[in-house]
């Protein structure tokens, strides 16, 4: 098995200029060399070890992607397609840097302290977090983290979010527009401060601006799971004077058109309904989902150069980034008479 010392021996280097390249550290060696080095280690199938490595530099080269809700359905965390576009654009960039990830959905604040202290985490992505006890935990861990559609009042913590509340807004008003007056909020549990309620402020702000009164009754909040989705959507078949649907997030729209097409209904004739998301699943649906678009690429780029310019202990000029939302029209939405409505 070829060595450190086998590949500096027949590129004319030390080891330390090949260790230095190995672990993606480049600025005093000059590229010709660089490339001479790949070109050896890509021929004799060269695998640096890992553990080495890590005890060398008292660095794992993990990030872990946390979800901290987590689901109830054994598997539903990369079920979701946005969550797996999000991780696969984490991991292609964090890949690039010589890092990998460990993708975990953790229950409480001791898990996760457990969790980063066995596997000598170096930075930590948290999707839906919130100022509480497992916060705190996250910051007393002393790593560098980076939030992901979080609401945290803290100026000095780095946060990619979305317009949430913009977005929720933009789908209500969109089934406004077209006359649906009985309008239904499909999505998880909303927990005060989180990314849902955002959403469903902008749901109610909407129903202000056309003066239509806010109706508990066509709340409609369940796990988000494609059976659980099914399942809503034949509940929703059976309210005659709903016609509109806005849905969370586009799994959970995908679901309830199943369930409606298995209790006769079709959309948009029967029922309207919009998105969230713009993944995938919008564009495989008959008919396609009008929906609210994020960019979920994009999102996982810059919560990856946030964590790699702490690991680098470089400045960041901007620590709280919204990315902007925008609906998207396909054909899950027909104009009503008011009178329908």
């Amino acid at each position: 098995m070829v060595t450190l010392k086998d590949i500096a021996a027949e590129a004319g280097v030390s080891i330390t200029t090949v260790s230095n390249v190995v672990h993606n550290r480049k600025s005093r060696v000059s590229p010709e060399r660089v490339a001479k080095i790949w070109e050896i280690i890509e021929r004799e199938h060269y695998v640096p070890s890992m553990s080495a490595r890590s005890l060398a530099n008292d660095h794992s080269y993990i990030i872990g992607v946390i979800t901290h809700l987590t689901p109830q359905n054994v598997g539903s965390t990369m079920s979701d397609p946005f969550l797996s576009s999000f991780v696969d654009s984490i991991e292609r960039h964090t890949r690039e840097a010589g890092y990998y990830i460990m993708i975990r959905s953790v229950e409480d604040a001791e898990a996760l302290e457990v969790l980063t202290r066995s596997w000598r985490l170096s930075g930590l992505i948290v999707t839906g977090m919130f100022e509480d006890g497992f916060y705190d935990t996250t910051v007393r861990l002393d790593i560098p983290f980076v939030l992901i559609d979080s609401y945290i009042n803290d100026p000095e913590v780095c946060c990619v979010g979305l317009e949430d509340e913009k977005g929720g807004y933009l789908a209500t008003r969109h089934l406004l527009e077209n006359g649906h007056r009985r309008i239904a909020f499909a999505s998880p549990s909303i927990r005060p401060g989180g990314v849902i309620d955002k959403r469903f402020q902008g749901y109610r702000r909407a129903l202000q601006e056309f003066g239509v009164a806010y109706d508990p009754a066509l709340i409609f909040t369940q796990e988000m799971s494609v059976e659980d989705s099914r399942r809503l959507g034949r509940t929703l078949a059976e309210k005659k004077d709903i016609t509109g649907i806005f849905a969370s997030a586009d799994i959970m729209a995908a679901g309830i058109m199943a369930g409606l097409a298995e209790a006769g209904l079709s959309v948009p004739e029967d029922k309207s309904i919009v998105g969230f998301d713009d993944n995938y699943l919008a564009q495989l649906t008959v008919p396609g989902l009008t929906t609210v678009h994020q960019d979920a690429d994009l999102k996982g780029v810059l919560a990856t150069e946030m964590m790699m310019q702490q690991l680098r202990h470089e400045p960041i000029e901007q620590k709280k980034v919204i990315l902007p939302v925008h609906l998207v029209e396909r054909g899950s939405v027909r104009s009503i008479a008011p009178a329908e409505g």
